[in-house]
């Protein structure tokens, strides 16, 4: 995947599938996804996808983190992170109610705009949807 046509989003599940050693080939994706948004300094996420991530490789992989592991995945992504503020949740329910999507999905995006993203991956949202003026990308459209 070639990302340099703009700053990416990354949505929680790409977060948690490149840290949890039981999820296959989206673990070896979701790893090579990461390292190319490193290495072109172009990742973007938001407190919520790393609140959701530390709870979701704690508590419900396989084979979960250490705590102490998980919190110093979440303080290397913190320099990728969009603030969420006021503004950013009334832009949520703006989207909410014109992409007819739910709420924390639709903070996803309000956050994604923030941080000047181009895409947003995710599994979660529709894949090849515009939302927001952003694209929606699945890197996982091709596992079975």
């Amino acid at each position: 995947m070639n990302f340099t046509s703009g700053r990416t989003f990354v949505d929680t599940n790409v977060l948690i599938y490149a840290h949890n050693l039981d999820a296959g080939s989206k673990h070896e994706i979701a790893n090579a996804v990461l390292r190319e948004l490193w290495s072109e300094r172009i990742g973007v996420l938001s407190i919520q996808v790393l609140q959701e991530f530390y709870v979701n490789v704690t508590r419900k992989i396989p084979m979960p983190l250490s705590k102490n592991s998980a919190r110093l995945v979440v303080d290397s992504y913190a320099i990728w992170c969009v603030e969420t503020t006021l503004v950013e949740i009334s832009a949520a329910f703006r989207i909410e109610d014109e992409a007819r999507i739910g709420f924390w999905d639709a903070l996803i995006i309000s956050s994604a705009v923030k941080g000047g993203a181009s895409r947003i991956l995710s599994e979660d949202l529709n894949a090849g949807q515009r939302i927001a003026g952003i694209l929606i990308e699945n890197p996982f459209a091709n596992v079975h």
